[in-house]
This record gives C-alpha cells, sequence and structure tokens, in this order.
C-alpha cells in the first residue's frame, strides 16, 4: 500500500461484530503511529452487535459458552468479567446450566462489544458514521464513499466487513413471494408476527438459524406442528458432556484432496472413540487447524468440500445451546416437530391462503404433499449473490474492482485479505474483513476465527502504514507483514 498522507483515514464498511472487532484491533495495532483515523460505517445506533447479536428475541442464545466468547484472543475472559459486572443474567434463569456454564442471550454479548468500543468513541479515536453506504469509488491515491444521506466521504483505505446477504428463495418459494406467512428472512424485524399459535409451519433448512426460529416460536407459544426439511436432515449438533481436547493432526503431512480429509478424519474418530475422546475431540481439532487444511487444498478439491462436505461439517462444527437443544428433543418426543430430509419439488397457496408444499423425501421417487399455513426459509446467507446484495458492493464488482471467490463463499481475496480484482491483481487499498474472506482462509464463521482474523487484517494495515511512514523518514529497514510471521 502507499499511504502518503499525512492524516491516513481508514473506513471500516460495516460495525457488526466483524467491523467492530477490526476497529478495535486497528487501534491497539496503529496506536503508536498516530495521524490515522478510523471510521466505521454502519446504520444501526449501536457498534459491535450486527445481525447476530442485535435480535431483541429472549430465546436466541449464543451457541458456545460464555467462557468461549471474547473480542481479545489474548483476553479470553474479558466477557466472563463484563458478565459478572454487571450482572447480565441475574434477570436470566436459564441461562446457566448445572455445570456452571453460561449461554447468555445473544442480545448480552452485543451490549458487550458495544460497551467495549464505548470509550474509543467517547475519546474521538474511531468515528461511527450512522448511515448506510451506497457507492465506493477510486478518488486518486484512495477513496470516495458515497452514503445514503447524501454525504460523502474520502478513504486511503477500505475494508469491507459487512453482514452476511440474506438467504435465497429456494425456486419452488418463488409463486409464494407475496403471501403473508411466507417468512423469506427470518431476522427481518417482525419476521414471525404473522404466525399464529397454532398455524402448521414448514421449516425449510434445518441449522442454527432454523433451531433460533423453533425457539421462538416456542417461547410465543406456539404449539402447532412444524417440519424441519433439508437434504439430508442433519441436524445441529451438541456440546460434549465432558470438555474435549483438540485430537488429531491434519496439517501434516498435508492434505492435498476431499477424500484424503474425509479419510483422515474418520480415522483420527476411530483412534478417538478407541482413546475415549468422543467426535468434538476430533472436529475441534480440524477447526483448529482450518487455515492451514484449507491453504492446501487445490481449488478444485476447495470446491468439492464445499459440494460435499460442508453439510456435514456445519452440522457439526456449529453446536446449539443445551437449552435449546432440549427443546428441539422435547418437540421431537411429543411428535409437535419432525426433522425430515428431502427437497422442495412446488408450492402453491389456495383461495383461503393455506399452503400446499410438494417435496421429495430421500431415496424416493414419489411426491408428498404437505399441507401448511406458513414457511420460514432459514436456509443461511446467499454468499453466491454477495456482490449483488448491496449497491456499493455491485457497484464496485462493475468497476472491476472486487470478483466472487471461485469457492462460492464470498468475495475473492489474497493471504493479506486484500480484494483481487477482475484482472486477478490484488487491491492495495481495499480489504475484505470477516466471514467474506472464508474462500481464502477456511475456518472464518466462528467468532473466535472472526476475531482472530480481525487482528490479523489490522496488523496487515498497521505494518502498510508503518511501512509508508518509514519511507517518509527515510528508512531503509524492511518492516515485516503478519502474513511473513
Amino acid at each position: 500500500m502507499s499511504v502518503n498522507r499525512k492524516n491516513t483515514i481508514v473506513a471500516i464498511i460495516g460495525g457488526g461484530f466483524s467491523g467492530a472487532a477490526l476497529a478495535v484491533h486497528l487501534h491497539r495495532a496503529v496506536g503508536g503511529l498516530g495521524g490515522v483515523g478510523i471510521v466505521v460505517f454502519e446504520p444501526r445506533e449501536r457498534l459491535g452487535a450486527g445481525l447476530a447479536y442485535s435480535t431483541p428475541e429472549p430465546a436466541n442464545r449464543i451457541n458456545v459458552p460464555a467462557g468461549r466468547m471474547t473480542l481479545y484472543p489474548d483476553d479470553p475472559d474479558s466477557f466472563v468479567r463484563y458478565l459478572d459486572s454487571t450482572n447480565a443474567l441475574t434477570e436470566d434463569a436459564a441461562a446457566v446450566l448445572a455445570d456452571g456454564q453460561a449461554y447468555p442471550q445473544r442480545k448480552v454479548f452485543g451490549a458487550y462489544v458495544a460497551a467495549e468500543i464505548a470509550p474509543l468513541l467517547d475519546a474521538g479515536t474511531l468515528q461511527h458514521k450512522r448511515s448506510k453506504v451506497v457507492h465506493v469509488a477510486r478518488h486518486g491515491d484512495g477513496w470516495e464513499l458515497h452514503t445514503a444521506d447524501g454525504d460523502s466521504h474520502f478513504a486511503d483505505i477500505v475494508v469491507v466487513a459487512t453482514s452476511h446477504p440474506p438467504p435465497a428463495l429456494p425456486r419452488a418459494l418463488v409463486p409464494l413471494a407475496n403471501h403473508p406467512k411466507l417468512v423469506a428472512d427470518v431476522n427481518a424485524d417482525a419476521a414471525l408476527d404473522d404466525i399464529a399459535a397454532g398455524d402448521r409451519i414448514l421449516i425449510v433448512g434445518n441449522g442454527l438459524t432454523a433451531a433460533d426460529a423453533f425457539a421462538a416460536l416456542k417461547r410465543r407459544g406456539h404449539h402447532g406442528s412444524v417440519v424441519s426439511l433439508s437434504r439430508r436432515g442433519l441436524r445441529s449438533r451438541g456440546h460434549p458432556a465432558v470438555p474435549q481436547e483438540p485430537y488429531g493432526d491434519f496439517a501434516d503431512p498435508p492434505l492435498r484432496s476431499a477424500s484424503e480429509l474425509l479419510r483422515r478424519v474418520r480415522e483420527a474418530l476411530r483412534a478417538a472413540q478407541a482413546s475415549g475422546v468422543t467426535w468434538h475431540g476430533v472436529l475441534d481439532a480440524v477447526r483448529l487447524q482450518g487455515r492451514d487444511i484449507w491453504r492446501n487444498l487445490p481449488l478444485n478439491e476447495r470446491r468439492r468440500v464445499v459440494r460435499w462436505l460442508r453439510p456435514f461439517w456445519d452440522a457439526h462444527r456449529f453446536r446449539i445451546a443445551p437449552q435449546v437443544e432440549t427443546l428441539l428433543d422435547e418437540a421431537i418426543v411429543s411428535g409437535q416437530l419432525r426433522i425430515v430430509a428431502g427437497s422442495l419439488v412446488s408450492a402453491q397457496a389456495d383461495e383461503e391462503g393455506s399452503l400446499h408444499v410438494d417435496l421429495r423425501l430421500r431415496g424416493q421417487k414419489n411426491i408428498t404433499q404437505i399441507d401448511l399455513d406458513a414457511i420460514i426459509v432459514t436456509t443461511g446467507p446467499a454468499h453466491g449473490g454477495i456482490l449483488k446484495s448491496q449497491a456499493f458492493l455491485s457497484g464496485l464488482e462493475d468497476a472491476g474492482l472486487l470478483t466472487l471467490c471461485p469457492t462460492g463463499l464470498g468475495i475473492r481475496c489474497d493471504e493479506r485479505s486484500r480484494a483481487i480484482d477482475s484482472l486477478g491483481k490484488s487491491v492495495e487499498t481495499l480489504l475484505i474483513g470477516g466471514p467474506l474472506a472464508r474462500g481464502t482462509f477456511g475456518e472464518l464463521m466462528g467468532l473466535p476465527q472472526v476475531t482472530e482474523h480481525a487482528v490479523y487484517v489490522a496488523g496487515e494495515i498497521a505494518h502498510s502504514l508503518a511501512s509508508a511512514a518509514a519511507e517518509r523518514h527515510g528508512s531503509l529497514e524492511p518492516l515485516e507483514s503478519t502474513s511473513d510471521r
């Protein structure tokens, strides 16, 4: 990066957890440089919560124990101290389990991040622009950002840290797009308000978002039948009864194919079982070594992992809060909830507004029709359409400055998290932060990995700024990049 202005502005587009974490760690990383302004563009009133941690729904909890949630990799107890100092769990009796592990409501973690970032805002070392960025374009050696309120802002460096795109409506449900009881985005405000307590519901998807939707329905008193549909009928798995240490080495020797990865995981699972270790330890080892595993795989093998192994990975990797797991288990036993493996074929509504959906159950050729009152789509973000999800992203794509990751997992970037343009070249001052960079970095969806990536990107920016400062002062000593460490 060639940044030579006296005062350097770093603009972070998106102030959810990814953007807020980057802002905090960038402040730490450039603290000794001076002359660096950090501006976060986020329409929400509060930084750090984003889509995941701004939900007011009490039934939505963090999915890992509070002791594993932190803004600071070097301070793992930060969130726990916040809970203790604020008595945030005193009115949430269900948050703490018998073993002492706490799974607070998700909004509590958002409040914690906001509390951590507040001193930076109060001191003026970080600015929060409460407006949506609608256009970004080259401007000399930097960038010009236009916001929805009509303002324009200059930045030397831009980091794209926006939230996940909304789910894509399955093709079979397009005829119902305007139906009042089709919930196309369960994270939208008041998404479940039109659903009655006795409605027969189809939930399309069976992961953590589906579990959150069911928990929210139950809190509202829903007692109607629910079918949760996914291609393989895989549920998000729970946490181990006893904490497990990571088990297995999947980086040495390097894996070169999806089939080799699967074979090594299966071997480790058998060995772990013989040693009294559950599958959790093996999958945790894969997660911790995820970046090295991903880096060693050729592109075509990465695509095979995404297509064939990802559903099984997601079900075991993204574990469910015990409170929600118990709720689902009880609903399955009572018969209220059915987990179904299959696919959507078609859907229609009759004159009375009732819904009729044709399914093809897994392993069967015949069509099964179910009658419903409501449908909730929880299929997850449509990452393949990320560049069309916001106007400024579409504009950068049209200008040839952003491209899709070839694995379909987000935005293409290099090993320093710099965007790669349509000519295959790195864009020095345009970076990708958070899960949108996972096509390059692999495992980048869990909060610990997002935090570590924020530290990494902050280090890359700080290195570039320090190098520019050294050049201005005539220093010839090379500065080390975090990607070389």
